[in-house]
């Protein structure tokens, strides 16, 4: 994948690596966001669109149009289709899909980059719990769709935020920094009915990936797959599930759709994995097309 001109400057040289320092502060994102919120950056709007191909058709478009860029970055659409089999995880996000074996030392790999658990949800005990499960990681870049669902049905039986910087999430970034576990994130620990423990988290980046999540569910409550659980404002971001072992086995039709960077392109409500042992896995679940609530 070909990096731009400014990542390899601020990941890839002394200088750029002084400027990155300053970018990542949670400050720089907050004046960030404040303009990207302005009624001024409405004026992006139309050239974003152009540069980045981003289909209009099926998105709420407000009367008078958007009223700043954050507005439309976070636009909604107006009907999803969700893979709602009962034995069917699926993708919460738009995005480009990575999947990583945990180790049973709760290590994976993401980019020739290894990442801990324990780092990662700051728990030694609860990360112990994925040791040789699945982490499925979802990287959106400033092109996608940028609101994400719950990806099972199931129970919030924790939720933790951790503040951090806002690294980019772009491979480049990830071979020189640590990014996962140096970002700011939050997750939830969800009992699911069919996939054992799960954690669903949302990781923030470069320059804004501020985390919108909706607050009925911080602590606690029943949640449904396909659920709208929130938001990024602009920048790229990350969605990360953690399975636990022997609970899920992933969709052998995306082994098949991985690019060089092993990574492949999946829509949200799509059909990621299904609930272990496979042969319990049909190969086509209830498709359902659902009018998504302004």
């Amino acid at each position: 994948m070909r990096e731009s001109f400014l990542l390899r400057f601020l990941y890839g040289t002394i200088p750029g690596r002084a400027v990155l320092k300053l970018l990542v502060q949670p400050r720089a994102s907050k004046l960030g966001g404040r303009l990207l919120s302005s009624r001024i950056s409405r004026l992006a709007v139309p050239y974003y669109i152009r540069k980045f191909h981003i289909d209009m058709t099926d998105i709420e478009v407000p009367r008078g149009g958007f009223c700043s860029f954050n507005a439309f970055f976070t636009r909604k659409r107006k009907h999803a289709c969700f893979d709602l089999a009962y034995d069917h995880l699926i993708s919460p996000c738009d995005g480009y899909l990575t999947i990583a074996a945990i180790g049973d030392g709760t290590v994976f790999s993401i980019k020739n980059t290894a990442f801990s658990l324990e780092d990662l949800l700051g728990d030694e005990v609860l990360a112990a719990k994925f040791g040789g499960g699945y982490a499925f990681v979802f990287r959106l870049t400033p092109a996608e769709y940028h609101r994400y669902c719950y990806a099972a049905d199931g129970t919030i039986v924790r939720a933790k935020r951790i503040s951090g910087k806002l690294h980019c999430v772009r491979p480049i970034a990830l071979r020189k920094i640590p990014v996962f576990v140096q970002n700011s994130r939050e997750y939830q620990v969800i009992r699911t009915e069919h996939f054992g423990t799960m954690i669903q988290m949302e990781i923030g980046a470069l320059l804004v990936g501020k985390i919108k999540n909706d607050r009925r569910y911080l602590k606690k409550g029943c949640v449904q797959a396909g659920e709208e659980k929130g938001y990024f404002e602009f920048g790229g971001s990350t969605v990360m599930l953690l399975l636990q072992k022997d609970t899920v086995s992933p969709n052998p039709a995306l082994y098949g759709r991985a690019d060089r960077e092993g990574e492949r392109k999946v829509r949200m409500g799509e059909f990621i994995a299904g609930a272990s042992p496979l042969k319990s896995v049909h190969p086509v679940g209830k498709q359902v097309v659902k009018q998504i609530d302004g």
